[in-house]
């Protein structure tokens, strides 16, 4: 059975960000930029800002999926603090997706994506071998996507920049633009997690809803 994301598990402590996801989707998206809550049990609500002009295929989907109440009543199914928090996946295990699939829209898979993988961004869970294997899940980052040395220093390349081990090979295509500290919160209080962060399904962060907001 594929286990959920092993990439950065493998690279850094090092997790992997993957997960099981299903097909297709429609392609005509505004190109304002729409807005979303998320409301989480017991932590609190956020509000995201999403990036048609970049990721179209990625927003379309996930817009299709919250207007149709999809993610209402799912779970944050794996939480790495210091990382992201991850959701969407309705049998909560890291495995799980909506039955479709949408392209990949990363440089690795021949798509430019200028957003960066910072904190607070949003972006798409995949199967680390299947680039257009993106379905529902997602995961929104605590902290920038960073690798570090045994000395706990920022990796750079040859430039001199920081490393970013997920731009270029995850679609990301939004970020919280109000409570961040939800995910704050979740990564701090949300501690019960085995190597990869994944939870019991007692444990998991509840997403009341997801809702557009006009």
């Amino acid at each position: 059975m594929r286990k959920f994301i092993k990439f950065i598990l493998l690279s850094i402590v090092i997790f992997s960000l993957t997960a099981c996801s299903g097909g297709n989707v429609a392609e005509n998206v505004s190109s304002k930029k729409p807005k979303v809550e998320i409301s989480v049990k017991d932590f609190g609500v956020m509000e995201a800002e999403l990036e048609p002009d970049i990721a179209p295929i990625t927003v379309e989907n996930f817009l299709k999926l919250v207007n149709d109440g999809f993610y209402n009543g799912l779970t944050f199914h794996r939480v790495v603090k210091g990382f992201m928090i991850q959701g969407g996946d309705p049998t909560g295990n890291g495995d799980g997706g909506t039955g479709e699939t949408i392209k990949g829209e990363f440089e690795s898979n021949g798509v430019p994506n200028s957003i960066k993988h910072e904190r607070g961004v949003l972006s798409m869970a995949r199967w680390a071998d299947e680039p257009d294997s993106a379905s529902s899940q997602f995961f929104i980052l605590q902290q920038d996507a960073i690798r570090h040395n045994e000395d706990g220093t920022p990796k750079t390349d040859e430039n001199g920049k920081p490393e970013n081990f997920l731009d270029g090979e995850y679609a990301a295509f939004g970020r919280i633009v109000k409570g961040i500290e939800v995910v704050d919160k979740i990564c701090d209080e949300v501690t019960d997690v085995d190597v990869v962060g994944g939870l019991d399904k007692v444990d998991q962060p509840v997403i009341e809803y997801i809702k557009e907001i006009k």
